[in-house]
């Protein structure tokens, strides 16, 4: 028989049993979460927080571009945080919903005039995941403009938390444990909406001759080490265009691991545990991680 709390989250939202990963992430790869639940919107996850048993682990979704999930699954509950999908603008301030693409958001605040968001036009994921790793490109990133965010605790509580106190650094944020982002505020400067999309254009231009746009790809694979590049390292180690079962390293750039049809999470694994050792034999540099590996260790 299902739990309780099974049937009351069918009235907050949409309730799945046993969802493949594989359809919700821009690699194309993943098992099945025991459980997927849409909820209707921010009161909704509140709502549903509260009646969760604490040992069910939580996994907050957007559109799953950071994210590698292990071919066994994921169990417990992915929360898609999708119909979070608000914008609004007042005195140069612009507020957005987790689940926000980024790329939508860049293009309204160009319509707004507003600047500090151009390198979100390239960046495939959501406002979300974006605060969560301190997402960046092109010399700018998420912390350069974020104001506060607003979260919910894995009790429900909401709480809103000023940028300052995240201690945000590359490629990282110090959330508070088992916390899901509910949305985000970002202060901008006022500027020519035509400027604005003129350096998103070369933005996109640069992204779409340096990265392999026509398969799926879970994003840059690698953190860069301290003054060098994944990529660079990668190649140099004589690593680019290698293949393990379905997955490869791009051949347009190195730090990118291509599904080229069939790959599994285990396929993407090894491929990203050959680069690390491969590195650290001819480099001496242990390379850590961007994208999120759940359900496995690398």
């Amino acid at each position: 028989m299902s739990p309780a709390w099974e049937t009351i989250l069918n009235t907050l939202g949409a309730l799945r049993l046993n969802e493949s990963m594989a359809r919700h992430t821009t690699l194309g790869v993943g098992g099945p979460a025991r459980w997927y639940f849409r909820p209707a919107g921010q009161q909704a996850i509140a709502e549903a927080l509260q009646m969760l048993p604490a040992n069910v682990p939580l996994l907050p979704l957007g559109r799953g571009s950071n994210m590698l999930i292990a071919d066994s699954g994921f169990d417990g509950m992915v929360i898609d945080l999708g119909e979070l999908s608000h914008i609004h603008e007042e005195n140069q301030c612009i507020q957005a919903g987790a689940g926000v693409r980024m790329s939508k958001l860049a293009n309204d605040c160009a319509r707004l005039g507003l600047s500090g968001l151009e390198f979100m036009a390239t960046v495939p994921g959501d406002v979300g995941g974006g605060i969560a790793m301190n997402a960046g490109a092109f010399g700018q990133q998420v912390s350069d403009t974020l104001k506060f965010i607003d979260i919910a605790h894995r009790d429900g509580h909401c709480e809103q938390i000023p940028a300052e106190d995240l201690a945000m650094a590359y490629r990282q944020t110090n959330l508070p444990a088992g916390c899901l982002v509910l949305a985000a505020c970002f202060e901008l400067q006022s500027d020519s909406p035509q400027a604005i999309r003129t350096r998103m254009t070369d933005m996109r231009n640069r992204r779409s001759s340096s990265q392999p746009l026509s398969k799926p790809t879970c994003g840059s694979v690698f953190k860069n080490p301290p003054q060098d590049h994944a990529a660079r390292l990668i190649e140099q180690a004589g690593l680019k265009g290698c293949s393990i079962g379905h997955a490869r390293i791009s051949d347009v750039h190195a730090n990118f691991i291509v599904n080229e049809g069939d790959a599994t999470s285990t396929d993407v694994l090894n491929l990203i545990r050959r680069a690390q050792n491969e590195v650290q034999q001819k480099f001496g540099i242990r390379l850590e991680p961007e994208v999120r590996i759940i359900g496995e260790s690398a």
